[in-house]
């Protein structure tokens, strides 16, 4: 099998379109896996949001990190991580890069906002950017950095969520894509696709592109192919699929004071088991465990 980050490169840079899955723990990574879907967003919304914190950094990147790390072990396809800003500034950013490298991570997204950062559907419009000069050269720091040639930065360009406009979109898509990034990111928060079709029109497929359509899910993805689009990232839909299911059963199970109504409308606890790999430890225990541990009546173990 292939590297996770060549992997991941495969897929950001083949011009057929592919999509990316939203993740935000090792179970929810291992689904997205079965399910059949060649790569992962570890969403900083859904990262922040399942430890019960706001997507402002609220979330340290070590508090990322923790979790990263088990989403890596549970999976073999590649996790993209949406890493704000960076946490900080280029030095920042590339202490991250390398710490990412050591957890097997393919690659991380930044965005052109200044830290810490607030989620861009959230009065998107106050928000402002960094100076192309000062992303220009994180964006630099981080390819410097990696020492895997294969691990990808993206950047994420919010000129339109800012309402900056087509121009501005262009020139920092292509000051970024000069500085390194190896694919662009380009946000819109429209619930129509004209911001990234206009785009994309002018862009002209000079680098990989890659898009976010939860305002605009109405856009049938061949409209994507269309454009030229490199890969689609589904990017919360998992933790908001979880929260109403949990919403659902907490408060049917509050109202009834029993499970009756409940036990099957939800998984078995076989599945759970399933999805940790219980059978590998029973089959390791048989392999390396003894038959028989003996204990003594003085609760010592005897010989």
């Amino acid at each position: 099998m292939k590297k996770k980050t060549t992997q991941l490169r495969d897929i950001l840079s083949s011009p057929k379109l592919d999509f990316l899955m939203e993740a935000h723990n090792g179970l929810s990574a291992k689904i997205v896996e079965e399910t059949g879907f060649k790569g992962i967003w570890a969403s900083g919304l859904s990262l922040s949001a399942s430890m019960g914190l706001r997507d402002n950094n609220e979330a340290s990147w070590t508090d990322v990190l923790n979790v990263l790390e088990n989403m890596s072990d549970a999976t073999e396809i590649p996790i993209l991580l949406d890493g704000d800003t960076g946490y900080g500034n280029f030095n920042n950013a590339r202490r991250l890069v390398k710490k990412l490298e050591q957890l097997n991570i393919a690659g991380v997204c930044i965005e052109d906002k200044l830290f810490p950062k607030t989620n861009s559907f959230i009065n998107g419009d106050a928000q402002p950017l960094a100076s192309i000069e000062e992303f220009s050269g994180k964006i630099k720091a981080m390819k410097d950095t990696q020492l895997d040639e294969d691990f990808m930065v993206v950047a994420r360009v919010e000129a339109f969520i800012a309402g900056w406009g087509l121009k501005e979109a262009l020139k920092r898509a292509e000051a970024y894509r000069k500085a390194g990034a190896d694919a662009i990111l380009m946000h819109s928060k429209k619930s129509s696709i004209k911001e990234i079709e206009m785009f994309m029109k002018e862009w002209g497929g000079r680098h990989p592109v890659v898009i976010v359509p939860t305002k605009y899910y109405k856009t049938p993805s061949d409209e994507f192919r269309k454009l030229g689009v490199n890969a689609v990232i589904w990017a919360n839909h998992n933790l908001r699929a979880a929260i109403n299911a949990m919403q659902q059963i907490s408060k049917q199970i509050f109202k009834d004071e029993s499970l009756i109504h409940v036990e099957n409308q939800i998984v078995g606890v076989d599945e759970i088991f399933r999805l940790q790999n219980v059978d590998e430890l029973q089959k390791a225990e048989k392999k390396y465990l003894p038959e028989t541990i003996q204990i003594d009546p003085t609760g010592e173990q005897g010989d």
